[in-house]
């Protein structure tokens, strides 16, 4: 029988289990609550279009990716913007130069904007939590190496 007479099997894993949400705060900056709206909203349109196509896999999907941004909106603490620039804290630009020689900097944001690939990293990284409270000058170790904080924005 040609595949063209046969009807399509909604193609749904056994069980859609709801997106793990993260124990510590949900801090973020005012890009990274834009973020979530913005995420919260997709979500809803697909969901709604899911709907009136009565795809049961694509409401499942959608469905949890609601519960999700929905709580971590509803968890967000919007950080104050930081002024005062002499320690490394929530919302800073970072650069640091590792024992190897390289440079590198990132912006220390939340959990859900971090993007290490365009140098934001969220707060609770290895990374954040070993410049965190930290000055210019000063000597951190990352990653087992020692590195120096060079500048802070």
């Amino acid at each position: 029988m040609s595949r063209a007479f046969t009807k399509e099997i909604d193609e749904r894993p056994e069980e859609v289990l709801p997106r793990p949400v993260s124990v510590h705060p949900n801090c973020v900056t005012s890009n990274g609550l834009t973020q979530i709206e913005r995420a919260l909203e997709k979500y809803q349109a697909a969901h709604r279009a899911a709907i009136s196509k009565e795809n049961k896999t694509a409401i499942e999907l959608t469905a949890r990716e609601i519960i999700y941004w929905s709580a971590r909106k509803n968890a967000a603490v919007l950080m104050p913007e930081i002024s005062k620039l002499d320690q490394v804290k929530f919302g800073t630009t970072v650069t640091v130069k590792r024992n190897d020689g390289r440079v590198q900097t990132f912006r220390i944001v939340g959990e859900d904007e971090a993007e290490p690939s365009a140098n934001t990293i969220s707060y609770v990284s290895p990374f954040a939590q070993a410049v965190m409270g930290k000055s210019v000058g000063d000597r951190v170790e990352i990653a087992g190496e020692d590195s120096k904080i060079l500048a802070i924005r």
